[in-house]
């Protein structure tokens, strides 16, 4: 480094250029030697405060009179005062203490957490850290390896399957042997009497040209054998009956699949100081709901927002009344946009645990899915209409649909192409769901509940994760909706939180109903300018994104 640059950082006087001045002026901002400070000092034209550079930046200035100097801190108030302060009387019977020794004390606490910061917590901290690749690549071993399971089980099923095809084949071609043979025993036997006929009617004719009277007293009728025909075979053809393709028996011969178990680990130490572990454990309803982020889209009036899906907390996917797929940030930004494989709108949008975009396509009949940005058919229904879909905890899809003649409707759990489940009649064999085509919002609740926004029927229904009937729930009439005009309770939207509370839009009334886990009603968000929500989910964070269908808005609303 050069002798002249080092110099240049060396602290001086700012009136002689004294190298290391002692003292500091905290009214001035200036440093000071002490033979300047008397010249300072004579400057009378305002008030200086000199101080040992050390302690520079321990003069305040008082926020209420602004010509004097906090020389006191009140206990009470917890604000540092000055001698006016305390003449006014707001501070009287008030403890009030030097400034300089509530300074110590505070440098000593911060001190303390800086210590326990730096040597306790920051390193738990970039220990957990460190720990988070080596359990991403734990994760993927995990996984590969109950891919390559789940392949060689498949494989053993495969050829199980091959093998019965091939006995059953050579079943059938041994049949098709002993078939034949009778056949050929039978044509043998006809074409044998068909000859000895035509030689009969030979003699016949012979007989009839000739006088022999020999020949013709010795004829002999066979025309009782030849009505006798050759014996016939009554042959039961075999037949083939196919038995419907039973996939969940299928699903388990595959084998089980346990369920991903997350639990929350404690920590230890000083780690609990911090609490806020408890915090995410129990995240109340605030007392006024308001709004975080109030994000304009590229929807609106001729082509309404229809659904929101959170991809991050940052990033969130929509869809709408055109054929195109957009992603957004939180500052409404449009990150990406893609348009549907076939060019026809998309009904409703959800996003996999692997961060993949899904839609359906209505009138393709079809799910897809967006793999970086190609576009991949998933599941086809020729005989139903795909409505609305959500990705379950496990990572299977939900998906809400309704028969080709409109008269039945139902939700099917996919695992991949593979349908496990179908949810489609209540214990009396009523219909849990409207076979309207109208929206039928889902959401997998954290009890695993399966929630159904029927807007047709006028309710919420919930079954459990078996697919057993739980409770309908169709809007309280008691509780005044917040509404110029009360109209009838249309959920279309909904969506579902980290205490297993259930959100649902009405749309008609401007408003989100929340319920608890059993369908109990516990309060509405009415409070922030909504019109006409429709399509929810939730952020990790439980932030509520609400899409306004027809002003094309997202809004982040924290509850």
């Amino acid at each position: 480094m050069d002798p002249q640059d080092s110099a240049q950082d060396i602290l001086r006087c700012d009136i002689c250029e004294t190298p290391v001045p002692p003292m500091y002026c905290d009214i001035c901002h200036i440093k000071l030697c002490i033979l300047c400070v008397g010249v300072h000092l004579s400057d009378q034209s305002k008030k200086h405060e000199v101080v040992p550079f050390e302690k520079r930046g321990s003069t305040t200035k008082c926020p209420k009179h602004s010509t004097k100097i906090c020389d006191l801190h009140c206990e009470q108030c917890d604000v540092p005062i000055c001698s006016q302060c305390v003449s006014s009387g707001k501070h009287l019977g008030h403890k009030a203490v030097e400034i300089m020794k509530i300074l110590i004390n505070k440098k000593e606490i911060i001190k303390k957490d800086l210590q326990e910061i730096e040597e306790l917590i920051y390193p738990k901290y970039q220990e957990t850290a460190s720990d988070i690749p080596v359990q991403k690549a734990n994760a993927r071993k995990h996984t590969q390896k109950l891919t390559t399971a789940l392949k060689k089980q498949g494989k053993a099923l495969h050829q199980e399957i091959d093998n019965i095809i091939q006995k059953m084949q050579t079943e059938i071609d041994d049949m098709d042997c002993q078939h034949l043979v009778v056949i050929q025993k039978q044509e043998d036997a006809i074409n044998h009497a068909i000859s000895e006929i035509e030689s009969t009617i030979l003699d016949l004719r012979n007989l009839l040209e000739t006088c022999d009277v020999c020949l013709v007293s010795g004829y002999k009728s066979r025309n009782e054998e030849f009505r006798k025909m050759p014996a016939q075979f009554q042959v039961s053809l075999p037949t083939l009956t196919p038995q419907k393709i039973n996939t969940e028996q299928i699903y388990q011969q595959l084998g089980s699949l346990s369920k991903l178990a997350i639990k929350r680990k404690e920590h230890s130490g000083p780690m609990k100081t911090l609490g806020f572990m408890s915090s995410l454990q129990s995240r109340k309803l605030i007392d006024v709901p308001r709004i975080l982020t109030d994000v304009n889209t590229e929807y609106g009036e001729d082509n309404k927002l229809r659904s929101v899906s959170y991809l991050n907390d940052s990033e969130f996917w929509t869809c709408g009344g055109d054929k195109i797929l957009r992603l957004y940030n939180i500052q409404g930004e449009l990150l990406k946009s893609l348009q549907t494989k076939t060019g026809n709108m998309p009904l409703d949008i959800t996003v996999t645990h692997r961060r993949e975009l899904v839609y359906i396509d209505y009138n393709d009949r079809s799910i897809n899915i967006v793999k970086n940005t190609q576009i991949q058919p998933l599941i086809r229904l020729p005989r139903w209409k795909p409505l609305y879909l959500c990705t379950s905890s496990s990572g299977d899809i939900l998906i809400a649909m309704v028969s080709n003649d409109k008269k039945q409707a139902k939700v099917v759990r996919y695992s991949g192409p593979l349908k496990i489940q179908t949810i489609q009649m209540d214990d009396q064999g009523q219909p849990l769901y409207s076979s309207s085509t109208n929206t039928k919002y889902l959401t997998e609740n954290r009890n695993l509940d399966i929630c159904m926004a029927d807007f047709a029927a006028y309710s919420v229904v919930v079954v459990n994760v078996t697919g057993k009937f739980r409770f309908r729930y169709t809007g309280l009439s008691s509780i005044q909706i917040p509404s110029n005009t009360k109209k009838p309770f249309k959920p279309s939207g909904i969506t579902s939180d980290s205490q297993s509370r259930i959100l649902t839009t009405d749309s008609d009334n401007h408003c989100i109903h929340i319920l608890d886990k059993d369908g109990n009603f516990l309060r509405y968000i009415d409070n922030c300018g909504l019109q006409c929500p429709a399509g929810l989910c939730m952020d990790s964070r439980d932030h509520l994104f609400v899409a306004e269908w027809k002003i094309g808005k997202v809004k982040k609303i924290q509850y």
